[in-house]
Parts: structure tokens; C-alpha cells; sequence
């Protein structure tokens, strides 16, 4: 199982960015998937998750500026931010929790990360 993410850059404050989730390899299906993030010398922390039944949770400092969505279909995640601050700077990971094969438990697997740099 991988966990593919893109869509992250370079923007000046007050500007947005897509980012982007492909889980591929051998899936039998996927619970929760998420977006975490980690700015230097910090550690890394909730952004969103959204479960199947499309429920979302946010940390308390995105909600109303990030949206996280899903495509079932083709197995993505997205997240999108808008309004972006310098505090928002960080890499950004994807996490999904996977189920592989029947009568397994999900197991979560991380993306690489997308670095996300926010100018003032």
C-alpha cells in the first residue's frame, strides 16, 4: 500500500492551495483518511479526517479556512486551504487506514509529505 500526496508549494499569505491523496497498491477497502502536518521543531498534528460516512473532524485553528474531502472512487483525499497564513507553513502528511485482506484490522499508512511554505 502507498500513499502518494502532491499539491503542496509556495504561496504568499491569503492564498490557497489543493492538496491531493492517491492510496494505490493492494486495498480492500479504507476507513478514515487524514491530513496531519509538521512545522520545524514541532511536532506533527491534526488537521482533518474524514471518515466513510463523509463526518469530518478539524483541528480548531483550520476550521473554516481548510475543507477536507474524499472520492471513494478513486481511493483520494484532498484538502483544501484557503486563506492561508505563515503559521500554516509546515509539511503536510497524508494517513489513511487501510484495510488489506478480509478479517484483517485496518492499518494506517502514512504519504511522504507535501511541504506547504506560506510567505508573508
Amino acid at each position: 500500500v502507498q500513499l502518494q500526496a502532491s499539491g503542496g508549494g509556495l504561496v504568499q499569505a491569503g492564498g490557497s492551495l489543493r492538496l491531493s491523496c492517491t492510496v494505490s497498491g493492494s486495498i480492500l477497502s479504507i476507513n478514515a483518511m487524514g491530513w496531519y502536518r509538521q512545522a520545524p521543531g514541532k511536532e506533527r498534528g491534526l488537521v482533518a479526517i474524514i471518515r466513510t460516512d463523509g463526518s469530518t473532524n478539524y483541528a480548531r485553528s483550520m476550521k473554516g479556512r481548510f475543507t477536507i474531502s474524499r472520492d471513494n472512487a478513486k481511493n483520494t483525499v484532498y484538502l483544501e486551504m484557503i486563506s492561508l497564513k505563515p503559521e500554516d507553513t509546515a509539511v503536510y502528511y497524508c494517513a489513511a487506514d487501510v484495510v488489506v485482506d478480509k478479517g484483517r484490522r485496518p492499518t494506517t499508512y502514512w504519504g511522504q509529505g507535501t511541504q506547504v511554505t506560506v510567505s508573508s
